[in-house]
């Protein structure tokens, strides 16, 4: 019988899965993550609820279950790369490193250290045969964009049970086996931060140093907080709605060396928008789509939920320039660009100046 480590998280995608794998005549074993152990400002370590969601729903599903502490893991690989990030004036994106270095990494190699020859997670997406990342069924939840930093090999080594179900479908299963976590709420946001407030976690960690927000003609509208808290199309909360013609500013730039906010009017103002986009750190899940040098035809998504935006990829090892089809607003350094050709996730790159 071929054994299987589920990563826990406690929600209920990841349970349906370790419940289907059960049923597939698995030998499954549960896994909880414990990558954060901070308190929030309640006092209250959010992990240990969903441990608790995790050891009831594995009573009933009728397999072992573990804890496993991946806390240094995540300080060193992810969360420092995140604090230096803001520090560089970017707005990074956690989660696909968290997936690359904790659950692909460090917990792949854990499963496989205790005699599993397969991981499973409750990720919304698929794979074939040949080891390709797919998009999930479900284009709500759809989640491929978030894993593209991942190789072949580790896909080859994970199952994705609810890839191909939809969340009411998931739900549904979770309902009639009478999981605890059939109707619990979906995590939203960065993991670590949880339900608290950006600002008043970030202040924790990095020390704030506030200046001029400055609109394309030059003039002085207000003051910001510390550019770490704004991104690049922001509207909200930037506290300058009384000046102009009465149309919202937006954030359309940083001006570090001046610790300047820039902002202009009106959502469709053209500074707003990106011909391109330069990208490092690019990788690829299989083989590149294409040769170095060529301009390789492709469609990506610049945020997650963005529907696919047709463009051409220049590369040359891990630099390279997107060009788009048609302009793109609020491009964002920092955030990832992925790459796909049809269901294909091809893997994708970090948004730069």
């Amino acid at each position: 019988m071929s054994r299987v480590v589920v990563g826990m998280s406690g929600g209920v995608d990841s349970a349906v899965s370790a419940l289907l794998l059960k049923q597939q005549g698995f030998d499954v074993i549960g896994v909880f993550m414990n990558n954060w152990e901070e308190k929030d400002e309640h006092g209250v370590c959010t992990s240990q609820a969903d441990w608790q969601d995790v050891q009831e729903s594995c009573e009933i599903i009728g397999i072992p279950y573990y804890s496993v502490n991946f806390a240094r893991e995540y300080e060193d690989r992810v969360f420092s790369h995140f604090l230096a990030e803001y520090r560089a004036g970017r707005t990074p994106n956690p989660d696909v490193l968290c997936n690359r270095e904790i659950k692909f990494r460090a917990f792949l190699d854990y499963a496989l250290k205790i005699g599993a020859q397969h991981m499973a997670t409750g990720h919304f997406v698929r794979t074939d045969a040949r080891g390709r990342l797919l998009r999930g069924s479900d284009p709500d939840k759809e989640q491929s964009y978030f894993l593209y930093m991942l190789k072949r090999h580790q896909l080859k080594r994970s199952i994705f049970p609810v890839g191909a179900l939809r969340k009411a479908e998931v739900r549904a299963i979770a309902a009639q086996a009478g999981l605890p976590v059939s109707g619990k709420k979906d995590s939203t946001g960065i993991c670590f931060i949880g339900e608290r407030r950006f600002k008043t976690f970030l202040k924790n960690y990095l020390p704030t140093q506030t200046g001029d927000i400055v609109s394309d003609a030059g003039e002085v509208l207000g003051r910001h907080d510390g550019l770490m808290y704004y991104t690049i199309g922001q509207r909200r909360g930037l506290g300058i709605g009384g000046h102009g013609d009465g149309r919202s500013w937006f954030v359309s730039g940083k001006d570090l060396d001046n610790n300047r906010l820039l902002v202009v009017q009106g959502e469709d103002h053209p500074a707003l928008f990106r011909r391109s986009a330069a990208l490092e750190q690019i990788t690829w899940v299989g083989e590149p789509a294409g040769p170095a040098g060529a301009s390789i035809p492709l469609t990506v998504k610049l945020r997650y939920r963005q529907a696919d935006q047709p463009a051409c990829l220049r590369y040359d090892g891990e630099q390279g320039e997107l060009r788009f089809d048609s302009p793109q607003r609020a491009v964002t350094p920092g955030q990832s660009a992925v790459f796909y050709q049809g269901e294909v996730c091809l893997g994708g790159g970090i948004m730069v100046e």
